[in-house]
């Protein structure tokens, strides 16, 4: 038995598979987040061992004898969050998770330096770890003087779990202290946050072990000490595993509380002006690039909170069959945007609202507009090199056949369902810890699923889809001069 811990933003899952990579059971530990300003956004990392515990304990009773047969342990999670440790590995505050934006001043600041677009071939984005630490370092001095490791949110459960202070390269490459070409920590990088790599984890690629389980923690689990923990991969870059989008042209989008549109690289392709993500896959040798917006399925529970109507109630409302665009449209930067706009100040808005526009077309135009920002990605990644024929759907909003059928018409590509199965970030979490254990060839675990069912474009819609989406481009400027 393997067993893959992911660590969400809304909780912890626990899922165990066999030898087969069958889906033997899983269980969750929830999480809250804390907002104590506009823009922050914080977890307590101890709260990420209560609810890796209540993860584990669910499992363990409904599965005890293949709990205690576990052989690896694979971690994946939420990225960019600074976990910060004094010298007794001490929590100093509250983790800064990856969508808090409170450092774009920061952010900039880095960013103005051409060090780190020419070695981390990215922007360097508020949510990202380093301008984090520069934020501490700038309003916090007493906390920034004590820190002695940083830690990524995975990372932080490892130690827990090991009792090593390691991380891996996907992970790691969204810190933006991480060489991505070279695969390595860049000195100067650090140095530019008055940092170095003392006060950063070890490194090793996700399919490698990454330390062992703690004999406290084996006995008290009924699993055997000493397994290994593989370095496993940040969330998306999991969720490529678990769904077998590792080599070249493999691409998916997730409808998740952020959304991504993710495409598997076989070489370093890196375009940091077009405000695409690119960082190390879990893999030796393979890297990727995501288009990321802040709020995908976070922008249909805003609606759902303001209606007082469940999601699901509300996307049922619009049926199964594709409607064309109504003229309202809506922006889905509820806490800033990350591609293509790279603008933690820029806010979302509804467009051409009218006394005809129900609670239904306000859905549709949510759907509409997660939809386009979608399409932004896609068209940033053509301008990084990287062209997409098809996609595979994964993430909470994927149940919502109405959603696939608007983002293939504004994608104006086939969107493959895979079969019923879990092959999320916990899944491939769990094939990493196969892999760190058996020594199995990585390109033979990580395979696609069966594919369920494919939702083509709506070619009778696509002239109307084009006209919105050229309306929505528009109002991004238009937007930003009233917010600025």
């Amino acid at each position: 038995m393997y067993l893959g811990l992911d660590l969400g933003t809304s909780g912890v899952k626990a899922l165990l598979i066999d030898a087969g990579q069958g889906v033997i059971g899983s269980g969750h530990g929830s999480l809250d987040v804390s907002r104590p300003h506009p823009g922050w956004s914080e977890q307590d990392p101890l709260h990420w061992i209560r609810a890796c515990e209540d993860a584990i304990a669910e499992l363990k009773a409904s599965h005890p004898a293949q709990v205690a047969a576990v052989k690896g342990i694979g971690l994946s999670g939420q990225m960019h969050g600074a976990t910060l440790l004094d010298a007794a590995d001490q929590v100093l505050r509250p983790c800064i998770l990856w969508n808090d934006t409170r450092s774009h001043v920061e952010a900039a600041a880095l960013d103005a330096d051409p060090r780190f677009r020419a070695l981390t071939g990215n922007i360097v984005f508020p949510g990202f770890t380093a301008p984090k630490l520069a934020w501490v370092k700038n309003n916090e001095p007493a906390v920034f003087a004590k820190v002695a490791k940083v830690l990524l949110p995975k990372d932080f459960l490892r130690l827990w779990l090991t009792g090593e202070h390691m991380s891996e390269m996907s992970d790691s490459a969204g810190t933006s202290w991480l060489d991505v070409g070279k695969r390595r920590w860049s000195p100067e990088l650090l140095a530019a946050t008055s940092l170095d790599e003392k006060h950063m984890p070890s490194l090793v690629e996700g399919t490698a072990k990454a330390g062992g389980l703690r004999a406290e923690l084996a006995s008290k689990w009924g699993i055997a000490a000493g397994i290994p923990v593989a370095g496993g991969a940040g969330d998306n870059a999991a969720s490529a595993c678990g769904m077998g989008m590792v080599g070249a042209g493999h691409a998916f989008v997730s409808l998740g509380t952020s959304g991504v549109l993710f495409a598997a690289n076989a070489s370093y392709l890196p375009n940091p002006a077009s405000a695409v993500h690119t960082f190390c896959h879990a893999l030796p040798n393979t890297w990727h690039q995501m288009g990321v917006i802040l709020s995908a399925t976070d922008s249909l529970n805003w609606l759902s909170e303001i209606t007082g109507k469940g999601a699901g109630e509300l996307t049922g409302e619009l049926g199964e069959t594709l409607k064309a665009p109504s003229g309202l449209s809506f922006l889905p930067y509820l806490s800033g945007e990350r591609t293509p706009h790279n603008d933690s100040a820029i806010r979302g808005s509804f467009t051409g609202l009218a006394h005809e526009s129900s609670r239904a077309v306000l859905t549709q135009a949510v759907l509409e507009g997660v939809a386009f920002a979608f399409r932004d990605s896609l068209e940033a990644l053509k301008t990084a090199g990287t062209s997409l024929t098809r996609v595979t759907a994964i993430g909470g909003g994927s149940r919502s056949r109405y959603w696939l059928k608007a983002i293939a018409t504004a994608l104006q590509l086939p969107i493959d369902i895979p079969a019923d199965g879990d092959f999320g970030a916990a899944f491939g979490a769990a094939r990493l810890g196969l892999i760190a254990a058996t020594g199995a060839d990585p390109l033979a675990v990580c395979t696609a699923p069966r594919t369920d069912a494919t939702i083509e474009p709506d070619a009778g819609l696509g002239g109307a889809y084009t006209d919105a989406y050229q309306r929505y481009r528009a109002l991004y400027p238009a937007i930003r001069a009233v917010t600025a």
